[in-house]
């Protein structure tokens, strides 16, 4: 039996070729702010609103640019479970602030893939790529 695919959506905002990344509670993986498309919203403002919930950051969905998808396995999913992440691009320059959900924020660059899932490194490979950060 195949899995269907989970389908999310997570904002890139890049800072002087740095990645903003969060944590969640207790957890030491690094991840894109962003989570599940809910049943009626655009991947946009799925972004959006994933932005404002772990990261305190009001954007507003027509303002943010689609990167790039990422499919790849799921982490912490069974295997053949995939991920469908599709990334936006959001420039503010508002500070980001860390959520119930979230214990903190990261900078990030390459050099820190090694704490990311199969996600995390693949969106750092080609903001890379885009010569977006380092």
């Amino acid at each position: 039996m195949t899995l269907p695919p989970l389908l999310v959506s997570a904002v890139a905002v890049v800072r002087d070729r740095r990645v903003l990344m969060v944590t969640a509670r207790g957890r030491e993986v690094y991840y894109m702010p962003g989570g599940k498309i809910d049943a009626g919203e655009s991947a946009a403002e799925a972004a959006a609103r994933e932005a404002r919930e772990e990261v305190s950051l009001v954007l507003d969905p027509a303002g943010l640019t689609e990167l790039f998808e990422v499919r790849t396995q799921a982490h912490g999913e069974p295997d053949g479970r995939m991920v469908h992440m599709a990334v936006f691009r959001a420039e503010t320059d508002a500070e980001p602030r860390p959520s119930a959900e979230v214990g903190a924020f990261h900078w990030v660059t390459t050099v820190d893939a090694d704490r990311c899932p199969p996600a995390g490194r693949a969106v750092l490979e080609r903001l890379a790529a885009l010569d977006l950060i380092d």
